[in-house]
């Protein structure tokens, strides 16, 4: 029998959660001993919080499948954070004892943080999945400052989890060079698993022509981007791109915007890159419905911003879009996704956020739309480097092997 505790940083209704952490942990669940429990932490923000009855049904709903959620309140970094993570640690540290937890997998280092002090005082094998550098892009982003106390101690603490850990799972094989340049460590069992898709959910064919008409979409060139603005993420910029695509392609182009922002927030950008109302078309869609609308559109926007530590990261909705048939526009030096789609010619890299640059992107883009067979062509590259196979022959060698 092998308990396990994974440790995760999100609400539960969140996308990362549903799409990047669930999948996973059901893996996983397949490939321990029978009779085997996995204990679910999250943590619900305000904006996610749940009835209580569909709370439960949650609960009964994975207990059936030998996943034990949870839940606990989110609490932003600071003193009262401390507090609020010491008083879960000790609920934490009473499960992992009474129910035998031999692994604390952790997805990503803040939530790796805890999962490092919890494996440390109770002797427990430390997983932290997802491994990529979290303190240093706050600061490349501009949310933290480099001599701040929160960057000084998340790096130090992923720096603890990379040397504790018994396994290292990351999205790029540059994240193993990233912690001996960085942290001075050379990682032994290091695994890569980049962010992988549901195949059978996001499907080449999908395409609602009823859907379609009801958006306007009826012979119209779609570009769809599925997500949010701001931090990691550009903003003016990809609303200046869209507005050069608008231009070159008159009325026959159209954004769709698949998001959880208000509408104000997008009216304001679409006004500042002087859009057109009718050209935006912006809905918030369960993640179940995305498919259905991303499957409506001729290519994706992956609007990373490009620094530096995004080279380690893994966009899931890459992934989503190829797995769809669509043709990508990303920023440069974005995981390894960037290479793929320049060297596949399967969409267009963006070195450059210019009107020039924007031009040049959607010319190349009007002749990759030309590519017979495209969207074929893009559902093998999500088969060859988004299939769960990969995820599923990563925790095979460490959850399988006897331990």
């Amino acid at each position: 029998m092998k308990n396990m505790l994974i440790l995760t940083y999100w609400s539960y209704p969140d996308a990362l959660i549903q799409t990047y952490t669930l999948p996973y942990v059901r893996i996983i669940r397949k490939i321990i001993p029978e009779g085997s429990s996995i204990y679910l932490i999250t943590l619900e923000k305000d904006v996610h919080i749940l009835e209580e009855s569909k709370k439960d049904a949650i609960k009964a709903q994975l207990a059936q499948e030998g996943i034990r959620w949870l839940p606990f309140a989110y609490t932003p970094f600071g003193i009262v954070a401390f507090f609020s993570w010491l008083r879960i640690s000790l609920k934490l540290s009473w499960i992992i004892v009474r129910k035998n937890i031999s692994f604390i997998h952790c997805w990503c280092t803040p939530a790796g943080a805890i999962g490092y002090f919890l494996s440390l005082l109770l002797n427990r094998k430390l997983v932290v999945d997802s491994f990529e550098p979290h303190a240093e892009t706050m600061v490349e982003n501009g949310t933290w400052k480099r001599a701040s106390f929160a960057f000084r101690l998340l790096f130090w603490l992923e720096k603890k989890q990379a040397d504790r850990a018994s396994y290292i799972i990351s999205a790029t094989e540059g994240m193993r060079e990233y912690a001996a340049q960085k942290y001075g460590l050379s990682i032994d069992n290091f695994f890569v698993k980049p962010a992988c898709v549901d195949l059978d959910l996001f499907n080449e064919v999908l395409n609602n022509q009823q859907l379609r008409q009801d958006l306007g979409l009826e012979k119209k060139i779609v570009c769809v981007y599925a997500g949010k603005f701001g931090g990691i993420y550009l903003e003016d910029e990809i609303f200046d791109f869209v507005k050069v695509a608008a231009d070159y392609w008159g009325d026959s182009f159209r954004f769709l915007i698949l998001t959880n922002h208000t509408h104000e927030e997008i009216a304001a950008y679409r006004r500042s890159s002087g859009l057109r109302e009718h050209q935006v078309i912006m809905k918030f869609v369960p993640h179940q419905e995305v498919p259905r609308y991303m499957g409506l559109a001729d290519f994706g926007l992956t609007p990373v911003k490009p620094i530096p530590t995004k080279r380690y990261c893994t966009p899931i909705k890459d992934g989503e879009y190829w797995a769809l048939g669509l043709p990508v526009v990303i920023s440069a030096n974005i995981s390894d996704d960037s290479e793929i789609i320049e060297s596949n010619n399967i969409g267009v890299v963006l070195k450059a956020f210019d009107k020039i640059a924007y031009h040049h992107a959607v010319i190349q883009l009007e002749e990759i739309l030309k590519t017979p067979d495209l969207r074929g062509k893009i559902r093998n590259i999500a088969k060859q480097y988004r299939s769960f196979d990969i995820a599923q022959k990563v925790y095979n060698q460490i959850y399988s092997a006897k331990q």
